[in-house]
C-alpha cells in the first residue's frame, strides 16, 4: 500500500509542475518537475521506498515511453531519411561512447574500468527530443536540424541502451570478448527488431480483426495497444534479445498501418492517440520528478569536495560530447541537407540534450560491488543528473539568442472571436428551419457550449435577456387567455412555472439558494400538516394508488394536463425564439445560450411525462452534421475571402472537427 500512495504521490506532484508551467512557463518543463520532486522530498515519506528495481523500472517506463516514440513516427519519412538516421542514432552513438568512454579511463583509471566508462557514457549518450520540443517551444528551430534531432532521440535511445546492457553484463560478469560482444550485439540488436515487428504484426491483425467483425470494441482493442509494449518487451528479454529494440519495432510497425486502423474506427484512433499522450506526458513527468525526490538524499550523502569534482567531469562531459556532435555535422558525416552548415552544426551540437532516457538507465544501474569513490550508484545517478541540468541550462540560455522567436500570426483573442462568429452562422443558419425546434433547442445548447470553454458569462446582460424573455412569454400568455385559447387555470399555473424559473435561475447567491430551500421546507411541513390533520383525505389517496381503474384514470388526466403545458409552452416559445434571434449578437451570444438552455431544461421537464416528447436521435444527428458542415463552409469563406489567415483557419477547422466527434458521439451514446 505504501508504494501505491507513494506512485500517487508522484503523479500528483506531476500534475502540480505541468499546472505551474503552464500558468509560467519561463523556465522548461523538465526544470519545474525537477523543483517539484526536491519540493516534495521535504515531505516526510520514505524516499528509499521511491527506488524501483532496475528491470521494472525499464518495463514500466522505459517500454511504453520507446513504443509510443516508434508508434508517432512517419515511416514514409523514416525511410527517406534511414541513412541520416544510421549516422546519428548508430554511427554518432557508437562513436561517442567509444571515445568518451576510452577517454574516461585514461582521464581516471584509477576510478574507471572500461566496463564502468563505457557504461556511464551509454548513459549520457541519448538524447531527449521531449527535452529539445520544451525548450524550443517560442523559438523557430530549422526544420532539418529540427527531423535530425527527433529521429537521433528515437533511435539512439535503442543504441544506448543495447551498449549499456552489454557494459553491464561485462561489469558484473567481469569478463568481456570481442568477437563474443559484436556476435552478442548483433544478435541483441537485429534479434529485437525482427521480434518486435513480428510482433507488431500479430497484434495489429488482432486489432484489426476484431474491430472489422465486432465494429467499434474500443474497451477492448484500446487496453490491447496500451499493454503491448509490456508484453513485448517482457517476451523479448525472456528471449535474450533487446526489449527496448522490440518495442520500437513494434512501434513502428504500428505507424507503417495507422492509415489502416484509422479507416477502421476514428472513435478508437482518436481515443488511442489522446491516451498515449496522456501516458508519454505522466511517463516524463514521473522521471524528473522522482530524481528530483532523489537529488536531496543523494547530495546529503555525498561529501561537498566530491560534488565539485562530478561537477567539473559532467562539464566536461558534456563539452566533449557537444564537440562531437559539432564535428560530426561540420565534417558532414551526417546530411542534414544545410544552408548553413556552421549554424545547423551548432544547433546540433546544443540539441543534444539529455533527459528521461538517460535518467531512466542511471535509476537501472546495478547496485555496484567496488568500493572506489566514484564507483557508487548514486554517485553515478548524481553525474548523469548533473549532465541533465547543464544540456538542459546551456538549452534554456542558448536558443533563444541563436533562434528568432516564434510567432502566431493571430491571437487566442482573435481565435475566440472568429470561433464565436462561426458558431453564430451555424446557429443562424439552424433556426431558420421551422421544424424540429426541441431537437434544433437541443442542439443550439450543444453548438453554443462550444464557445462558453474559455467565456466567462456577463451574469447581469443574462439576467436582463432572461427578465425580457419572460415578460414576452408573460405577453404571449395573456394574449391567449384574452383569445380564448388559454383557460384561466390553465394562465395561473404557467403563471406559476415562469416564477419558478425565474427563482432556479436569477442569481445564484445565498439568499436565493435559501429562498429555495424556505419554499421547499414549507411545502415538507404542509405536507406533514396534512398527514396528521386529514388522515382520510391520505385514506382516499392511497385507495385510488390501489386501484387499478383510479390509478389509470388518475395518470390519464395528469398526461391531458401535461399536455396542456407543453402546448402552452410550444406557444410561447415562438415568440421568446423569434426576440432571442433579434437580440442575438456576436456580443451576447453565450448570455443567449443560457437563456435558451434556460427554456430547454423546461421542454426536457415536460418531456419526462409522455413518450412523445423524446429527441428523435435521427435527426438530431442530421441537424448536428448539417451545423457543423456550415461552421466549415463559413470558415472557408472568411479564409477565401482574406479576412483571417490560413493558420487560423486550420486551427478553426480542428477544433470545430473535434467538436463535431464528440457531439455525434453523445447522442450515440
Amino acid at each position: 500500500m505504501t508504494t501505491v500512495y507513494i506512485v500517487g504521490l508522484l503523479l500528483i506532484t506531476v500534475v502540480a509542475a505541468n499546472i505551474i508551467h503552464l500558468l509560467w512557463p519561463v523556465l522548461p518543463l523538465a526544470i519545474y518537475q525537477i523543483l517539484a520532486g526536491i519540493m516534495l522530498s521535504i515531505l516526510p515519506i520514505d524516499t528509499h521506498a521511491i527506488v524501483l528495481e532496475p528491470e521494472i523500472f525499464m518495463l514500466l517506463i522505459i517500454a511504453p515511453l520507446m513504443f509510443n516514440d516508434g508508434q508517432n513516427v512517419s515511416f514514409r519519412q523514416l525511410s527517406q531519411n534511414i541513412r541520416q538516421i544510421l549516422s546519428m542514432a548508430v554511427g554518432l552513438a557508437v562513436v561517442t561512447v567509444i571515445l568518451v568512454g576510452g577517454g574516461l579511463k585514461l582521464a581516471l583509471p584509477q576510478h574507471f574500468t572500461y566496463a564502468l566508462a563505457f557504461m556511464l557514457a551509454a548513459i549520457i549518450t541519448p538524447t531527449d527530443a521531449v527535452a529539445v520540443k520544451s525548450l524550443t517551444t517560442n523559438v523557430e528551430m530549422p526544420k532539418n536540424v529540427n527531423e535530425t534531432l527527433e529521429y537521433e532521440s528515437l533511435f539512439n535511445d535503442a543504441s544506448g541502451l543495447v551498449l549499456f546492457s552489454l557494459a553491464t553484463g561485462t561489469l558484473t560478469s567481469g569478463e568481456f570478448s570481442l568477437g563474443h560482444g559484436v556476435l552478442t550485439f548483433l544478435y541483441v540488436f537485429f534479434g529485437g527488431i525482427i521480434f518486435g515487428s513480428l510482433m507488431g504484426w500479430m497484434l495489429i491483425a488482432l486489432r484489426t480483426t476484431l474491430m472489422r467483425t465486432h465494429v467499434d470494441i474500443g474497451s477492448i482493442v484500446i487496453p490491447i495497444n496500451v499493454m503491448t509494449p509490456f508484453a513485448v518487451y517482457w517476451l523479448a528479454e525472456e528471449m535474450h534479445l533487446s526489449g527496448i529494440l522490440a518495442v520500437v519495432a513494434a512501434g513502428i510497425v504500428h505507424s507503417i498501418l495507422y492509415d489502416q486502423l484509422r479507416l477502421t474506427s476514428s472513435r478508437v484512433q482518436n481515443a488511442t492517440t489522446t491516451l498515449w499522450n496522456i501516458i508519454a506526458s505522466l511517463l516524463n513527468g514521473f522521471v524528473f520528478v522522482l530524481l528530483g525526490v532523489m537529488l536531496p538524499e543523494v547530495v546529503s550523502q555525498t561529501l561537498t569536495a566530491t560534488i565539485l569534482k562530478l561537477a567539473l567531469l559532467a562539464l566536461g562531459l558534456y563539452l566533449a560530447m557537444s564537440l562531437i556532435r559539432y564535428l560530426w555535422a561540420r565534417f558532414k558525416l551526417v546530411d542534414m541537407h544545410s544552408t548553413n552548415p556552421k549554424r545547423d552544426g551548432l544547433l546540433l551540437a546544443l540539441g543534444g540534450i539529455h533527459g528521461t532516457i538517460t535518467l531512466a538507465m542511471a535509476f537501472s544501474i546495478p547496485v555496484l560491488a567496488e568500493s572506489a569513490q566514484l564507483t557508487t550508484r548514486n554517485q553515478l545517478i548524481l553525474l548523469a543528473a548533473i549532465v541533465i541540468l547543464i544540456s538542459l541550462t546551456v538549452g534554456t540560455l542558448a536558443f533563444p539568442r541563436l533562434l528568432p522567436a516564434k510567432t502566431k500570426n493571430y491571437t487566442n483573442d482573435e481565435f475566440q472571436d472568429q470561433l464565436i462568429h462561426t458558431v453564430q452562422y451555424a446557429i443562424d443558419e439552424l433556426s431558420e428551419s421551422p421544424e424540429n425546434k426541441k431537437e434544433q433547442a437541443l442542439l443550439i445548447d450543444q453548438l453554443s457550449s462550444q464557445m462558453t470553454l474559455t467565456f466567462k458569462i456577463n451574469r447581469n446582460v443574462y439576467d436582463r435577456l432572461a427578465s425580457q424573455a419572460r415578460g414576452v412569454e408573460m405577453q404571449t400568455l395573456a394574449e391567449l387567455r384574452e383569445n380564448g385559447v388559454v383557460t384561466a387555470k390553465e394562465e395561473q399555473v404557467y403563471n406559476r412555472m415562469i416564477g419558478r424559473d425565474a427563482l432556479m435561475h436569477s442569481q445564484h447567491g445565498l439568499f436565493a439558494f435559501l429562498r429555495i430551500w424556505r419554499y421547499r421546507f414549507k411545502w415538507k411541513c404542509l405536507s406533514h400538516k396534512l398527514h396528521k390533520h386529514h388522515p382520510q383525505t391520505f385514506a382516499q389517496l392511497q385507495k385510488i394508488h390501489d386501484d387499478k381503474t383510479l390509478q389509470d384514470k388518475s395518470k390519464a388526466v395528469r398526461q391531458q394536463y401535461f399536455d396542456r403545458l407543453e402546448s402552452i409552452f410550444n406557444m410561447t416559445m415562438t415568440d421568446v425564439n423569434e426576440f432571442l434571434d433579434e437580440v442575438q449578437t456576436s456580443d451576447n451570444v453565450h448570455e443567449v445560450a443560457m437563456v435558451r438552455r434556460m427554456y430547454l431544461n423546461r421542454q426536457q421537464t415536460l418531456d419526462r411525462f409522455h413518450s412523445r416528447g423524446e429527441m428523435d436521435i435521427n435527426v438530431l444527428r442530421t441537424l448536428a452534421i448539417k451545423a457543423f458542415q456550415d461552421e466549415h463552409s463559413y470558415v472557408q469563406q472568411q479564409a477565401a475571402a482574406g479576412v483571417i489567415s490560413s493558420d487560423l483557419a486550420n486551427a478553426l477547422n480542428e477544433h470545430i472537427s473535434n467538436d463535431q466527434l464528440v457531439c455525434i458521439q453523445s447522442f450515440e451514446d
